[in-house]
């Protein structure tokens, strides 16, 4: 099972965002939309083998977590504004203190980085995305493995730290910065080519 976990710094926790404003008023949620389509969207079909968490932290009702699972997805097309409303709809929904369904695939809770971490120190090796890590081409990699990631800005120093707390080791994509959503492609080819 491949998992990424990305933290959205200034993405909405509130469903109170237009459709048509998703990269200024919703904090840049188009950022991590994309990282959705990389996460899960193939040529004709979906990687069902697949985790993708957001970590969303604006707004007053921060934070809080989407996570999407690839093989109960339904309804997820790779236009940006579906995409939203489907985020916008789990945003919406009222939470309790546990993750809830928001839809096929989707839940929603109230867990920040640390406590997504937590819950997945378990579930494969954690390994940092960062420009200053060990070449992914020179290492071995686990079939179980979580990638974390920022969105557009990098992880800040409490969040890193939070990050060392579970992370084996950081790992650097390529000799040049990439966007958020191209790391999650790159990271699936590389995975890719070792099956």
């Amino acid at each position: 099972m491949r998992r990424f976990v990305i933290v959205g710094h200034r993405a909405s926790t509130t469903g109170d965002f237009k459709l048509d404003d998703i990269c200024g008023g919703a904090g840049r949620l188009d950022v991590l939309i994309r990282c959705i389509n990389s996460s899960f969207f193939l040529s004709h079909s979906l990687r069902r083998d697949v985790e993708a968490y957001l970590i969303l932290q604006g707004g007053d009702d921060a934070p809080k977590t989407l996570r999407f699972k690839g093989d109960e997805l339904r309804y997820l097309n790779p236009d940006e504004r579906s995409t939203a409303s489907l985020m916008r709809n789990a945003l919406l929904k009222k939470l309790s203190d546990s993750e809830i369904k928001a839809s096929p695939g989707i839940y929603v809770s109230r867990r920040g980085l640390r406590d997504v971490l937590s819950s997945l120190s378990e579930s494969g090796e954690i390994v940092y995305l960062k420009e200053e890590g060990e070449d992914i081409r020179r290492t071995e990699l686990p079939e179980d493995i979580v990638f974390v990631l920022g969105d557009d800005r990098d992880l800040s120093e409490e969040e890193e730290q939070a990050l060392k707390e579970h992370a084996d080791r950081s790992l650097c994509l390529g000799p040049i910065s990439y966007h958020s959503d191209h790391c999650i492609t790159i990271a699936h080819n590389e995975m890719d080519r070792r099956v």
